[in-house]
């Protein structure tokens, strides 16, 4: 499978499930509005999406897909016993995961008052203190189905059987946005409260993650895998295993606490500030999650075979062209976002209690946070070179760096810049990061940006440069659709959209930062093996 087409399909899943989770958020601040309920709802979600975040995006996957991916690839003269070794390999990684994760949630229930209260502002609200304890009670056994969702995930990506593991998310969405909407219609027929419509949602996210798990567990049974549950035993390759992930689920937990120290930060400001962040994040983790986590998917099983054949090349053109196809698409995505921001977020969220005064507040931590990007894909796409080396501590010790800047820069730029200073301290701190993989890369021998490479990616900013001033001069045009009735809005969307690739590809083709010769190999579909490299990419 070629590269390109597993990106197009992960990111193509992950975008319907972004637009799906954007979806859900609008219609959620209408149903349930903005009150001491929903203040307790999120209060309880974000402690199952921790661990979520910790499994789902790198800890788990980083550790597994190697270790499955070489036993599955092992005896290319006998498939048969590739899959048999694989199959117990996970046989025995499912019987060990299910009752630890079945213990942390009974750990989680029994402890959640207090959970609830760490996390709450003190003294604790009589109102919501109640509520958010119910609300996580109901919620974290999430946890456990969305952990089995990843190790099966990680079984079909082994496979390039990519498209459940990227579609599941898209199934809460439309799972919550359906009970949602029940809601909105019992509160109008029946009197239903804020609070049992809320409690509704809540079961409705455990609800949504028996959906997903059925989902995955199909398929992996449709690739032949048939998983089942065997007496617990902590086998070599189990505890290997838990020795490689710990490291990574630690790194993920840098990235929590950094998600955690800047809500301290912003809460250290004016009013809305918390709000003006989360606006803006969400159109930035739009194309981060449509390229940067697409990429760092379709490539990790590819660079394991590489690197467990001792196929430098093959790794390293892997490597090369996931770093060019990230840029080709992240720079004008960058570039676009951050001349257009206000534009944007006033034909997205203005309405109602949200107001043209929040909209250009958002904008321009947009406008800031957007600098990051290229650096945030890139981060997304180096760390699999580690991970298929069964490498998980490097990318912490990235991860605790980059931390280390982030609150340095917070402290620094908080009084001076405010929200637009948190939003600059990430921009620095994701910098720092790739800087940091890039060097040891570098210095491990494992991989050199080529000099070719980087002026491909020259011409792809030049290019950018050019889509940026179209983009200026047409966003003056329509400042009157921006923040007028709804076709209005859509109209003015899809003209700075279609100005913005007209404009980039036809000048990136002009100056070569887009070679026809490598597309058309990217979308070849060819066999390739670790021990037989090609121009083209196996993924």
């Amino acid at each position: 499978m070629s590269l390109l087409k597993n990106v197009g399909t992960i990111g193509g899943l992950t975008m319907l499930s972004r637009i799906a989770g954007m979806a859900r958020e609008m219609i959620f601040s209408r149903v349930l509005g903005a009150n001491a309920v929903t203040d307790a709802w999120f209060q309880a979600f974000i402690i199952p999406n921790v661990f979520r975040r910790l499994f789902a995006e790198g800890a788990f996957s980083a550790a597994f897909v190697p270790m499955f991916s070489k036993r599955l690839h092992g005896h290319e003269d006998d498939p048969e016993k590739g899959l048999e070794e694989a199959r117990s390999f996970s046989a025995d990684v499912l019987s060990v995961f299910l009752p630890v994760l079945i213990a942390l949630v009974a750990v989680f229930e029994i402890a959640m008052p207090g959970v609830i209260w760490l996390l709450s502002e003190k003294p604790v609200d009589p109102q919501t203190y109640p509520l958010a304890v119910d609300f996580a009670r109901i919620m974290f056994p999430y946890i456990v189905l969305v952990s089995l969702v990843t190790l099966f995930t990680g079984m079909l990506n082994s496979v390039s059987r990519f498209a459940p593991g990227a579609s599941f998310p898209i199934i809460l969405n439309l799972v919550l946005i359906a009970a949602l909407l029940a809601g909105e219609w019992f509160a109008a027929n029946t009197g239903a409260s804020v609070e049992q419509i809320a409690y509704g949602i809540a079961w409705a996210v455990t609800g949504a993650g028996v959906m997903q798990l059925a989902w995955l567990y199909y398929w992996t049974r449709v690739e032949g895998f048939r998983p089942k549950l065997l007496w617990p035993r902590i086998t070599p390759e189990v505890k290997r295993l838990s020795i490689i992930a710990l490291p990574a689920a630690i790194g993920g937990g840098a990235y929590q606490i950094n998600t955690l120290v800047q809500l301290y930060f912003l809460n250290q400001l004016e009013d809305g500030s918390v709000s003006y962040m989360n606006y803006a994040d969400r159109l930035n983790q739009l194309p981060l999650g449509i390229i940067g986590i697409a990429l760092s998917t379709a490539i990790l099983p590819t660079l394991s075979k590489f690197v467990g054949s001792e196929n430098k090349e093959g790794a390293d053109r892997i490597q090369s062209d996931a770093i060019e196809l990230a840029m080709l698409l992240t720079i004008p995505a960058a570039v676009a976002l951050a001349i257009c921001a206000t534009p944007f977020v006033t034909m997205i969220f203005q309405g109602g209690r949200f107001a043209l005064d929040d909209a250009a507040a958002t904008g321009n931590v947009l406008a800031a946070l957007v600098m990051g990007l290229p650096a945030y894909v890139l981060v997304k796409v180096l760390v699999p070179n580690f991970y298929a080396r069964a490498d998980t501590k490097t990318p912490v010790v990235a991860a605790f760096i980059s931390l280390g800047v982030f609150i340095a820069f917070n402290i620094a730029l908080l009084d001076t810049y405010g929200v637009i200073g948190v939003a600059y301290a990430s921009v620095i701190g994701a910098w720092i990061n790739v800087t940091f993989l890039l060097i040891v890369l570098a210095q491990r021998g494992f991989y050199r940006i080529p000099a070719a490479l980087v002026l491909r990616i020259a011409r792809q900013a030049l290019a950018a440069a050019a889509m940026g001033a179209a983009l200026f001069y047409t966003r003056d045009l329509l400042t009157d659709w921006f923040a007028a009735g709804l076709f209005a809005r859509l109209g003015a969307l899809l003209a700075l959209v279609a100005a913005a690739a007209i404009v980039y590809f036809s000048v990136a083709f002009a100056v070569g930062a887009i070679d026809r010769q490598r597309i058309a190999t990217l979308t070849r579909k060819q066999s390739v093996t670790p021990e037989t490299p090609s121009d083209d990419l196996a993924s």
